[in-house]
């Protein structure tokens, strides 16, 4: 089998995404699991993860190294957050859900990931949590909500330091159906501007419909 480190700990399994288990013998939404001598790398669903989408549509530089701290908004059930919880070998992923069902899936996952932290707070209110985490190298954020710049903009100024990333998967649906999603995407980048640099806009299709992945720096 051919593998191709990508970004540190993003691998590339013969065309597969992947990230290299930290809980072997674990899986966390029904993903395959190649064993390549003593490694276990688990295969990243392109269709489930934004992420994981951007990263296969181009994406040119991966904010997230072994050692960051990690504010993740919208964590859900721990989908994409696991894959972040394989790269973060000596970091930490704090997980902000407010949705009740998914949080109890997170909770599950992050019991068996020492470098994940549950967090059950609305993303709006940043002061809920942000002097237990502190600053943070990268904040990732994937909320289906029509305030979605407002939500990163307040994390941003509540836990991201300055130079440090973020990634923000915009969900135009979600702020306004009755709009061309490219309206949508550029209301969004104007609001952001005076906060962010804007260091790739990446389109999610096919993989995910009306979906604008941007990566971002503090100023």
């Amino acid at each position: 089998m051919k593998i191709i480190e990508k970004f540190p700990n993003v691998y590339e399994l013969d065309g597969w995404l992947a990230t290299k288990s930290i809980c072997v013998g674990t899986r966390v939404y029904g993903e395959r699991i190649v064993r390549e001598g003593k490694d276990e790398y688990r295969t990243w669903d392109l269709h489930r993860s934004k992420l994981a989408a951007a990263i296969k549509k181009g994406l040119k530089e991966f904010p997230i190294a072994p050692s960051s701290k990690v504010l993740y908004l919208g964590a859900a059930s721990g989908t994409t957050a696991s894959h972040i919880s394989d790269i973060l070998t000596k970091g930490e992923l704090y997980c902000v859900e407010f949705a009740q069902r998914s949080m109890r899936d997170l909770i599950a996952v992050c019991e068996a990931r020492p470098n994940m932290v549950p967090i059950f707070a609305d993303a709006r209110t940043p002061s809920q949590y942000s002097k237990d985490i502190g600053e943070c190298d990268v904040l990732y954020q994937d909320v289906a909500q029509p305030d979605q710049s407002k939500i990163l903009l307040s994390n941003a100024n509540a836990c991201l330091k300055y130079g440090g990333f973020s990634m923000l998967c915009i969900k135009s649906q979600s702020i306004d159906v009755t709009k061309d999603p490219k309206i949508v995407y550029e209301k969004v980048i104007a609001d952001l501007e005076p906060c962010f640099e804007v260091l790739q806009k990446i389109d999610l299709h096919p993989y995910d419909e009306d979906h604008l992945f941007l990566h971002l720096r503090k100023k």
